[in-house]
């Protein structure tokens, strides 16, 4: 198999719970992000953008986090409290993609949430080329009004997903695959 293909794969998520220090230094992270950026996008719109958290910041978000999921769900068990307050405690890096929206744009609407949707796809690879590990996650906070508010996001803005990055401290096995003869068929009219 050529060599760019065995990169797509061996690409999988490393759980955020799992990724430690070091995250990628500035200079690394800016080039894995200016590569990352290079997606399909049609009008030129740059339906995205791109937010750090990390250190004592990525901390008080994950905290301010835990405080809405415990008011929004007061019910919620004791584990599920838990792993809202650690949440951002793990990987030292997390980028949160957003997607924004023109409205008024030709470009339908899908196509450049999907834009936004191959930046974070992109990290995730780019991550894995560099040695690091990542993990794409969403839940609940990446469709919260008050998350969104949080972010200091506009009306036109929507999270993506929270991408989760450092160094994997354990190894991950991959997990079973779809059979591409499963999944691929070949139209005939």
């Amino acid at each position: 198999m050529p060599a760019p293909l065995e990169l797509l794969q061996q690409r999988q998520s490393v759980p955020s719970r799992q990724l430690g220090a070091p995250a990628p230094d500035e200079a690394t992270l800016r080039e894995l992000l200016a590569a990352a950026i290079r997606v399909p996008d049609h009008g030129k719109l740059a339906p995205f953008r791109l937010i750090r958290l990390e250190g004592d910041a990525k901390l008080r978000f994950g905290e301010r986090l835990a405080e809405l999921a415990i008011r929004k769900q007061p019910e919620l068990s004791d584990a599920k409290r838990e792993k809202e307050q650690l949440r951002y405690t793990f990987a030292p890096l997390v980028i949160v993609v957003v997607a924004r929206i023109d409205a008024g744009s030709s470009v339908p609407e899908i196509e450049q949430r999907l834009s936004a949707g191959c930046v974070a796809y992109n990290i995730l690879l780019g991550a894995h080329a560099l040695g690091f590990g990542a993990q794409w996650l969403t839940g609940w906070a990446a469709y919260d009004p008050d998350v969104a508010a949080l972010l200091r996001l506009s009306t036109n803005e929507h999270v993506v997903g929270f991408v989760h990055l450092g160094t994997p401290q354990l190894d991950v096995p991959d997990r079973e695959r779809p059979a591409l003869d499963d999944l691929l068929v070949t139209w005939a009219p």
